[in-house]
């Protein structure tokens, strides 16, 4: 039988971990005494679905399961089984039920499937015929189909860390599996800059350093020389070979951030194209603008978020390098914006007092009162519709009795949240007369 291992298979499948031992990451599910390493060791296997970006190890999770647990490993794609090719492999894995061997079967993308080939594993996966693993890198939630997924434990694999990356490349320069009988000469500060430069994906950390490698300076002695402008090459990424403390790219985020909240879009601006040209993923600035259209504009100008969330769209449809310039766009409306962090403190300080201050009740005037048993036990007793009076509101306490009177959003008089404010206060005001 062909091993994809052997030597002429990409270094991907060559290191492929055959154990929990071997495997790289996921220490909150599968480090000792965790969950997920609990099941597979005590044979307790179910059905489960696992959720988490790219090149994380779903896949090889999903191989050492079946390898543990004696299982058959089949593999189906949502691009080339139909529902009927479906339900010919999950027959064929009962009747392999009944001969004493389970079948592990691995569904990649598995939000890929239509509803109809989704309701096929269903009563295959009740009888107990199959263990599914499903993959995903979409939220189960909205993509996989309520009944399936109710019948499946969600695992969230993790993008895998810089140090989890470079103990993965340094087994692959070491590993006769990977590079070890070729004296390849890589300094591990070069193995940093890939793990950082993959950006918790294993595959592009494990093909980068392949490119590398096969693309190295022979030395007389036979040996193979990555150089730093060979490494670059391989990257596309010169502005990570300067990052030699893994502190950079926070330095460039908050660089960016506290320009906008200066209202400087030149500085905004550049620290902007910094990141994208230092590699940094379009979206996670994306969606950094997102957080400060609320956090750093809020009210002062609620159209902020409207544009920050049309620009992660923008990223997401066309991507790089044509989504830059709608980055541009987002981060110069968000730095001539008027400022206000009113939201951001609101949102503090009730959390705060959630976590510190007892859990009080519901009041009683704005229960929901469905059934008759409730009205006559007080619920929604008093409650007011504003829509029904004059002012189109009501002089009724909706917060707990311990927190009666507390204010969180205390909005400033910066852009429109000036206008909010002095109607906030006609408010209060009204209430308390």
């Amino acid at each position: 039988m062909f091993d994809d291992r052997e030597t002429g298979a990409p270094l991907a499948s060559r290191l492929r971990p055959e154990s929990l031992d071997e495997y790289v990451g996921q220490k909150h599910l599968v480090g000792k005494g965790k969950l997920l390493r609990q099941m597979i060791e005590n044979d307790n296997i179910s059905s489960m679905i696992f959720w988490g970006p790219p090149g994380v190890g779903k896949t090889t999770l999903a191989r050492i399961i079946a390898k543990q647990t004696k299982a058959d490993f089949v593999e189906v794609s949502a691009v080339s089984s139909g529902v009927k090719e479906l339900k010919e492999i999950m027959t064929a894995a009962e009747n392999a039920r009944r001969m004493g061997v389970r079948t592990l079967l691995f569904t990649d993308e598995i939000h890929r499937f239509n509803k109809a080939q989704q309701d096929a594993f269903l009563p295959f996966v009740e009888k107990g015929s199959i263990i599914l693993v499903g993959a995903t890198t979409e939220n189960p939630s909205f993509e996989i189909n309520s009944a399936l997924l109710s019948r499946c434990k969600v695992f969230i694999l993790k993008a895998l860390e810089e140090d989890d990356l470079t103990e993965m490349l340094r087994r692959a320069v070491t590993s006769e599996k990977g590079f070890g009988n070729m004296n390849v000469k890589i300094e591990d500060e070069q193995l940093g800059l890939i793990a950082r430069f993959a950006n918790g994906d294993a595959r592009t950390a494990l093909n980068t350093i392949e490119m590398a490698v096969f693309n190295g300076k022979i030395q007389k002695d036979g040996a193979i020389l990555v150089d730093d402008e060979t490494l670059a090459q391989c990257m596309n990424r010169r502005s990570l070979l300067y990052d030699k403390t893994g502190e950079e790219h926070y330095n460039l985020i908050s660089a960016l951030h506290k320009s906008m909240r200066n209202s400087d879009p030149d500085a905004a601006v550049y620290w902007m194209e910094r990141m994208l040209y230092g590699g940094e993923e379009p979206l996670y600035i994306a969606r950094r603008l997102i957080r400060f259209a609320s956090e750093d504009v809020g009210l002062a100008d609620s159209n902020a978020l409207l544009l920050a969330v049309a620009a992660y769209q923008a990223c997401h449809f066309i991507g790089m390098p044509e989504c830059s310039v709608n980055l541009a766009h987002a981060v110069v409306y968000l730095s001539m914006a008027p400022k206000s962090n009113a939201l951001e403190v609101a949102d503090l300080e009730a959390k705060y007092d959630i976590k510190n201050a007892p859990a009080e009740p519901v009041p009683m005037q704005i229960r929901n009162a469905p059934t008759k048993l409730m009205k006559e036990t007080g619920y929604g007793k008093g409650y007011v519709y504003a829509h029904d009076t004059e002012e189109k509101m009501a002089k009724m306490q909706c917060l707990p009795d311990s927190l009666a009177g507390k204010r969180y959003y205390r909005p400033a008089g910066q852009g429109r949240e000036k206008a909010i404010a002095e109607r906030l206060e006609k408010i209060l005001e009204w209430k308390n007369s």
